[in-house]
């Protein structure tokens, strides 16, 4: 990706609220008008609302709250990169080698964000949270089996800190308010039998989307929509985030799924709700009754009570 520091710099004027014109812009930053044009035009074409009015020049319609690199490193032990516009913040962690565990990786742009079972994840400029963690675990393949329902309980604690209430789960990697989604967990995996399993652990987050955003299909909400938590900026959020998984993973490690069963309890949005369990062409209908020791999901079909797990299950509601 080319050198965004420019568009950066371009896009924090622009946050001041007063009109500057393309001549005001190419002084300071000694470039002619028809650079600074070119520069609006692509950032419009990422999505960021730039205003323009014949005679009177460039603003944002609302100031953007970036992401500032020195500032999470500073708050930090774990290394932190931030890249403006990347293609997917997992696939690049993925393309790493010799990553310390902890490792994280943020962006302000997805071009090819992704979700579970190959969905897009839609990304706008400087709205959201898009975050990927990279962890060596030494126990390898096999005990990763419910490490998607520790990272949901450790962004839920993580948003908790930051004072967001009516927090819930859904099994086995989705952030609830008020039955709309929040926020998405796609762990991927890599690793031989024997031997340690590379983890990268992806995070999307709505902080501040747009209304009238196109691709989703299902409801949804953000966090200025839940939360009148001023102060609260990105910057803090990506803090706690990292704060939290790093702690949860590591009692992971040393404990098993155990120590967060009955916490998944409590925050489980469907949990003795009936629900829906969409397997490719299959469903099945029954009540939910949490999760075991193994992550997996517990449905009461009236007559038994059945364990649940893999990567193509999709939980709804059943009304």
């Amino acid at each position: 990706m080319k050198d965004f520091s420019f568009k950066l710099k371009l896009i924090n004027e622009l946050s001041a609220g007063s009109f500057l014109s393309g001549e005001q812009l190419g002084e300071q930053f000694g470039v002619s008008r028809a650079a600074i044009a070119r520069h609006i035009k692509s950032l419009q074409d990422l999505g960021i609302d730039v205003y323009s009015v014949k005679g009177k020049g460039y603003r944002l319609e609302q100031s953007l709250d970036l992401l500032d690199p020195q500032l999470l490193q500073s708050r930090l032990n774990s290394p932190v990169e931030v890249i403006p516009v990347i293609d997917s913040t997992n696939q690049h962690m993925l393309g790493q080698q010799d990553l310390p565990s902890g490792s994280v990786c943020v962006a302000e742009y997805q071009t090819q964000g992704r979700g579970r079972r190959g969905r897009e994840w839609v990304s706008p400029f400087g709205s959201n949270i898009y975050y990927s963690m990279y962890w060596r675990l030494e126990a390898g393949l096999p005990a990763a089996m419910g490490i998607s329902l520790v990272i949901g309980l450790a962004l839920v604690e993580a948003l908790e800190r930051l004072g967001i209430q009516g927090l819930k789960l859904k099994w086995p990697n989705d952030v609830y308010h008020n039955n709309q989604k929040l926020a998405g967990i796609l762990v991927e995996l890599s690793g031989q039998a024997g031997d340690a399993a590379n983890l990268v652990i992806g995070i999307g987050l709505n902080v501040s989307m747009p209304e009238h955003v196109q691709g989703i299909d299902q409801p949804w909400t953000s966090l200025k929509e839940i939360s009148d938590k001023q102060t609260m900026t990105r910057n803090d959020i990506v803090v706690s985030m990292t704060e939290t998984l790093h702690n949860a993973i590591t009692i992971y490690e040393q404990k098993g799924l155990q120590p967060f069963l009955s916490q998944w309890n409590h925050y489980d949005n469907f949990l003795d709700q009936p629900i829906k369990l969409i397997m490719g062409n299959k469903e099945v209908i029954g009540v939910c009754k949490g999760i075991n020791e193994q992550g997996a999901l517990l449905l009461d079909n009236g007559t038994s009570i059945e364990a649940y797990i893999g990567g193509e299950i999709s939980v709804r509601s059943a009304s």
